[in-house]
């Protein structure tokens, strides 16, 4: 049985009907004085190279010193640190379920200069573990760049194939692509995930397979998508001449069906207390990294996400940034009734951080029971969406600036470029007019526009965030990563839900399996009368 959670059950909290009368009479944004010099420079909290601007956010000390009050009375920080010590909260009491410890933070907590400052026993071979699988990846990486492991004509491997799923292979994806500029002279990296065979054939065919690796991810070895992909990749190294098993990399669970070093090169392992879409910085996220930028970049990428690591730790919400933006992201969400969030990156590097996201927030914390297997009657996680700008704002701006739906909105600005090439024109560089945009746009959400014609009227009152740092490094970015990951446990320990499992998507593994036996002519047990509905939906969609 594990030890209870502290705290008050979030409904349960005397600060939850404070924020629901505070709601009714919200601050309006738009009002004369609100939104003034004062205030901008008030509400504005900063950890680990990132900055968070919130006096866009329809809140006032009231609304603020309410939230901090609920983040006491759920003991919040409290619950975080049981996750952080080894508690096992990835469990619905009562119910079969997973029971796991949740230690991503663990995959980070290598960083030697940024020791731990609550060293707990339970996690001590989480953190060897990490350890372990960061020393055998760096030898890994030594033989690359030594020419210890090389191509079968002698020349060094240039590309890497990274083929996964979901968090195997968002994460990644996201970061990869965001580092663009740090990348290792002559190496790249390609991904496969989806199991639409177009998707690894594209792929596939603009590659010198003799000169590429291939890193297949999965926990289990058994992801269906995956392990089908794997197979096309392996017909295509040996229709090539090659032998699979000198380029083929895996990561997956110690002792799973493809732990096996007869098929692959070399094999890394990741864990059960690290859930997929937290895994882009354990072995998931570092292979393909630490091949695409070394192991130093890769290493800073770690460093920067301990250090938030260590900022969601800070007693004060109001100083504590995941935690601020958690709690305003909970005053939308279930005072103020907004169901969606934009994540908005201006920012082309973070072109798929959105995607990441996505599975992050949504698979964590849309969830419709408690902790304790009771059914909520609350909102729980919101809708996130998002694109880059400025080209959204070219895209669905329109809706958020004048539709009835109001749609939260969280900008992340950076005040240098990546590359620093740029030059100015009519008197501003293009990273110039790239943040005018951004703080345009959170200001033109917040305040309106007033006008005797109605198609020119905004109302406003629309809140949004802005997340703002010097350049996107990787150190920079692990911090992002993880102040993200702490958001989503946060906003799920106030909850009183369990952001760590994903039933929702289990089922329709499930149906898409006897799906699959239809189709191929092996019928499941029951047949057709113990499902008359996928048989009839094949028909209906010429499949059979």
């Amino acid at each position: 049985m594990s030890t209870p959670l502290p705290g008050r059950d979030f409904t349960a909290a005397p600060a939850f009907r404070t924020l629901r009368k505070l709601a009714g009479n919200a601050p309006d944004l738009t009002e004369p004085g609100v939104l003034d010099a004062a205030r901008i420079g008030a509400l504005r909290a900063e950890a680990a190279g990132w900055s968070l601007l919130y006096a866009t956010q329809r809140v006032n000390e009231a609304v603020l010193k309410a939230l901090s009050a609920l983040a006491r009375e759920t003991a919040v920080l409290q619950r975080f640190e049981m996750l952080l010590a080894g508690e096992p909260l990835n469990r619905i009491e009562g119910h079969e379920s997973e029971n796991r410890r949740v230690l991503h933070f663990a995959s980070r907590n290598v960083v030697e200069e940024l020791p731990d400052p609550h060293p707990w026993p339970a996690t001590a071979d989480a953190v060897a573990n990490a350890r372990t699988q960061l020393e055998r990846l760096r030898i890994f990486l030594k033989e690359l760049e030594q020419g210890e492991v090389r191509a079968p004509d002698g020349a060094p491997f240039s590309d890497l194939v990274h083929v996964g799923i979901g968090g195997s292979d968002l994460g990644p994806r996201a970061l990869y692509l965001a580092l663009q500029p740090f990348l290792r002279q002559g190496r790249r990296v390609h991904f496969i995930s989806n199991v639409d065979p177009d998707d690894a054939a594209q792929v596939l065919r603009g590659l010198n397979l003799a000169h590429t690796l291939v890193n297949v991810v999965s926990k289990s070895g058994t992801t269906l998508e995956t392990r089908t992909n794997e197979t096309l990749v392996r017909a295509a190294l040996k229709k090539a001449g090659l032998k699979p098993a000198r380029h083929m990399l895996c990561v997956t669970g110690a002792g799973s069906p493809m732990d096996d070093p007869q098929h692959y090169l070399r094999a890394f392992h990741m864990f059960d207390y690290i859930g997929g879409r937290y895994s882009a910085t354990s072995m998931v996220g570092a292979v393909p990294l630490g091949f695409a930028l070394g192991y130093d970049q890769m290493h800073d990428l770690l460093r920067g996400a301990r250090e938030m690591d260590l900022a969601a730790l800070t007693p004060e919400p109001r100083e504590n940034l995941p935690l601020l933006a958690a709690l305003l992201g909970i005053w939308n969400r279930n005072f103020l009734r907004l169901p969606t969030l934009a994540v908005l990156p201006y920012s082309q590097a973070l072109i798929r951080f959105a995607a990441h996201l996505q599975q992050l927030d949504m698979e964590s914390n849309g969830k419709g029971v408690t902790r304790h297997g009771a059914l909520v009657d609350f909102d729980t996680g919101p809708i996130v969406w998002g694109e880059p700008g400025t080209n959204g704002q070219h895209a669905f701006y329109q809706l958020i600036h004048q539709s009835p739906t109001v749609v939260p909105c969280e900008f992340i600005g950076l005040r240098q470029s990546q590359y620093g090439e740029d030059l100015q024109v009519e008197g501003t560089s293009s990273q110039q007019k790239l943040l005018a945009n951004l703080l345009a746009q959170a200001q033109a959400l917040a305040t309106g526009q007033d006008s005797a014609n109605p198609n020119r009227f905004f109302p406003g009152n629309r809140p949004n965030s802005i997340l703002m740092a010097d350049r996107l490094t990787p150190r920079t970015l692990g911090a992002l990563l993880s102040f993200y990951e702490a958001k989503v446990a946060f906003q799920g320990l106030i909850w009183n839900i369990n952001s760590f499992d994903q039933e929702g998507v289990q089922l329709g593994k499930v149906l898409a399996t006897r799906l699959l036996a239809h189709m191929a002519g092996k019928a499941p047990a029951g047949g057709e009368a113990q499902d008359p509905i996928g048989p009839a939906l094949l028909k209906a969609a010429g499949l059979r």
